[in-house]
Order: C-alpha cells, then structure tokens, then sequence
C-alpha cells in the first residue's frame, strides 16, 4: 500500500522515528515541524492521512485538528493523533474537534501501522465512491444538509450480560440514539436481513466475547453477510491488552478501545463511527442512484439505449434456451417534427411522455420498453408469437390514437405511430438481436411509406 501520511511534530527526532518506520512500511512520509507548516503542505501535498502530535511549538493539537477539519481541502484526510500522556481530557477534546483516533506515543509500532492501514482503507472506500474534484458538486457528491437524522442505532455484544447491562446505562446517559443489548444469535439474525431493511449502524462487540477473542470472530461474521458489511464495528479489548489490537484492525473493525475508556469518550467514538456510516451510505447510494439514472430516459422515465441493447440479448438468450420466441417493435411517432414546429418543444415533450405512458400502459410487466431516439421507442416481448404480437401492435396503434395528448393547446393534438414487428424464428439457427432489430426497423419505414398510423411485420429471416 502506497500512501502520502503527513508527520507533525515539533521535536526533530520524533520526526526522524516515525519517518523510518513509515518509509519502511513503503509509505511516503512528509515531515512538519509545526502547524503552520502542517496547514500549507495538507494543501499542497493532499496527503492521504496526517499523523499530527497533540503539543506543538506554535499552537495546541487541538486547534489545528479545529483548522484542517474546517477547510473543504483537507476535511475529509484521516488525522491519527497522538498524546504523551494518558490525559483523558485532552483525548476527548481531539476526537470532538476532528481527529479519527488519538493514540499514546508509547503505542506499539504494529499496532500504529496496523491502524494507519486501517484509515487508509476507510478513506480508499469513500474516494471509490467519488468521481474526479472537478465533478463533485456537478454529481450531488456534496453532503446535503440534514436538519433531521433518524436516531442511530447501537447494538451492544458482550459475553456478560452485566457488562452489556453497564454500558447500556453509560450510554443512554450520554447519546440520544437507541442502545440495544443483543446476544450473538440476534446479531446473525441482524446479518440475515434483506439488504436495505434497518440493521444497527454499529456493533460494540466485547473482544473476548464467549472466550478465545470469539468477538473478533463474530466481527468477520458480520462483515461477511451482506446486510450487516457495511455497519461499522468498534472492539471492547481488555484493559491494557494490545495483542488482538493490530489484528482487529486488519480484520475490519473501524475502532478498537479499551474497556474501561470513560463513557463521554465511548460516546464521542461510536458518533464519529456513525456519522462516517452515514456519509457512506449517502455517497454509496448516490452511485446507486447515479447508475440507475445512466439507464433511464430523464424525460419519460423509460430505459434508454444503453439499458434496452443488454436486455434484449438476455431475452433472445432465454428464447434459445427455452426455445421459445420473442417479438421486437420499433415504435416511432408519426410526423412528430411537425408538432415541434407549429407548438414548441415543450409541447413535443409533453407528446413524448404521453406517448411513453400510454406504450407502458399497455404491455406486460415483463415486456421491455425503451426510448431509443428523439422519437423513437424499442419494445421487446418475451414469449410472444407471430400472432400475438400482430394483436399487441395493433392494440398500442389504437392505445396512442385513441384519445388527442393535452399540452399547450386546448383542444389537444392527434397523434399516431408507426410500428414495425420481427419475429424470432427458433426452426433456424439463432438470429443475432441486431438482425432482429434491424428487421423491425425495416419493418417500420415500410409502415411509414404505406401511409403511417400502421403496423407492419417483418418476414422471418429465413
């Protein structure tokens, strides 16, 4: 793993230790003496995590924890901080101002890279979700303010029930989300759930959950099933024991803490866990949804081109394994510059969408349908005969001319469409889709040249 990591400190041979060990990990350190300097290079170098000492020459940890959070160039990089001293205080006044963790300078060197790997891993995870800096705020990557949150939901996993019990009365003391005690059976059946239904934000699991570090176990378990993977996870270790610290970390869990860690920090901790959760389930949505519309037709909200293609070669490969047979049509209105030219654009797009709607109205669930040009539609019918689809045309001629489409003139407009119709043929080697396809069209303009408001099917290819 390459990665940039940002070393702040103000005394020189702290600097020099943590470059070695870095750089022996293959990572590339950057050296600041202080916060001045750590301010400039953040922007100019982009590193990808900042190990920054909580006490520095020119100002506190803290502050510059406050400062490289509040600008939109370097918010979102990882800051692991460290202190060299157990202050507990000061601990909680870093993770409130920003930092990812904050750690004691004494930590061990595998359990610091362990942890560096960690958050380089959590930070790869949201920029895969992000397109290029110059296109983030054209694609709605921006957070959007939410001026309500529905109360997370933390579920707590220990081997003892008065362990869970305590922790539960901590919390409900200090956090307004819901605390749940589950045992390790109601956790699987968390992880059972269809993918989208609620499921806890975070798992606090004890280490050492039924003996022999099983929590650790149960962590893989839960980032194994798809409805729970994306819950973030945080280790109860037992106090002072380091050694399942580096492993935890490399096995998933997004924070490992002490047992005895004092409830306002325990609370501190599982807020940041959440609302990193949230910010990718939105970015994790927002390219769902990103992909689906790359599919979808924004005007009448049917498939386009891109989508329909695909699906039809999977009908025509379900045909020959069935062997069964489908009916392709190419739609396309009649005279529709016409409307364009007397009524505007916008009279034409409100033709469109009534058109798309009526098509859609009548066809199968099944059926696929798609505008594939300025006025044209591709519709495909699993399962349909020769016959069948000479009726299903007809009634979609009849469906469109029916009733005059309203827009913005008052006695609406008469509008009309030409189909044209192939059939695939399974007493003869299979027929490519674009054949198939290019036969309706074929089909069409000779709908169109007999005088439109036709249909016309095309002869078998063979």
């Amino acid at each position: 793993m390459v990665g940039k990591i940002l070393i702040v400190d103000g005394v020189a041979t702290n600097r020099i230790v943590f470059k070695v060990a870095l750089a022996e990990a293959f990572y590339q350190p950057v050296l600041a003496a202080d916060g001045e300097s750590c301010l400039h290079l953040a922007r100019d170098v982009s590193p990808d995590l900042i190990l920054l000492d909580l006490v520095l020459p020119d100002r506190s940890g803290v502050s510059l924890i406050s400062q490289l959070r509040a600008d939109p160039a370097t918010r979102d990089i990882p800051i692991l901080a460290l202190a060299a001293s157990a202050d507990k205080e000061l601990r909680l006044a870093a993770l409130r101002a920003g930092a990812d963790d904050v750690l004691q300078k004494a930590v061990d060197l595998a359990s610091l890279l362990a942890r560096v790997r960690n958050l380089l891993r959590g930070r790869d995870g949201v920029d895969g979700f992000s397109p290029p800096n110059s296109a983030t705020g054209l694609f709605a990557f921006a957070e959007a303010p939410a001026p309500f949150a529905r109360p997370a939901v933390v579920s707590l996993l220990a081997d003892q029930m008065e362990t869970a019990v305590d922790w539960h009365n901590h919390l409900t003391q200090v956090m307004t989300d819901t605390i749940l005690i589950q045992s390790r059976e109601e956790a699987f059946l968390e992880s059972t759930r269809a993918v989208g239904q609620s499921v806890p934000d975070v798992f606090l699991i004890n280490a050492g959950f039924a003996g022999n570090g099983d929590g650790l176990r149960l962590m893989s378990e839960l980032r194994s099933r798809a409805a729970t993977r994306h819950s973030a996870v945080c280790i109860l270790r037992p106090g002072g024991n380091t050694d399942s610290t580096a492993i935890a970390y490399d096995l998933g869990a997004d924070d490992v803490v002490n047992a005895d860690i004092p409830p306002p920090e325990m609370a501190q901790r599982l807020q940041t866990l959440i609302r990193r959760k949230r910010r990718e389930d939105h970015l994790r949505a927002t390219v769902q949804d990103g992909l689906r519309l790359a599919m979808i037709d924004p005007l009448t909200g049917l498939h386009n081109r891109r989508y329909a293609l695909p699906q039809l070669d999977a009908i025509a490969d379900r045909a020959r394994t069935n062997a069964s047979v489908f009916a392709v049509m190419v739609v396309d209105l009649d005279r529709f510059k016409s409307v364009n030219d007397r009524f505007g654009h916008a009279a034409g797009d409100a033709v469109l969408v009534e058109v798309a709607r009526r098509l859609k109205t009548n066809l199968r669930e099944d059926d696929l349908l798609a505008r594939i040009g300025g006025e044209e539609f591709l519709i495909a019918l699993p399962n349909t005969s020769f016959y069948e689809a000479s009726l299903a045309a007809d009634r979609l001629c009849k469906a469109v001319e029916e009733y005059p489409i309203k827009a913005t003139f008052s006695s609406g407009l008469q509008v009309t469409v030409s189909i044209g119709v192939a059939v695939s043929d399974i007493n003869h080697c299979p027929e490519p889709t674009p054949q198939i396809v290019d036969r309706a069209d074929q089909a069409l303009l000779m709908a169109k040249s007999e005088g439109r408001n036709k249909v016309t099917i095309s002869k078998s290819a063979a």
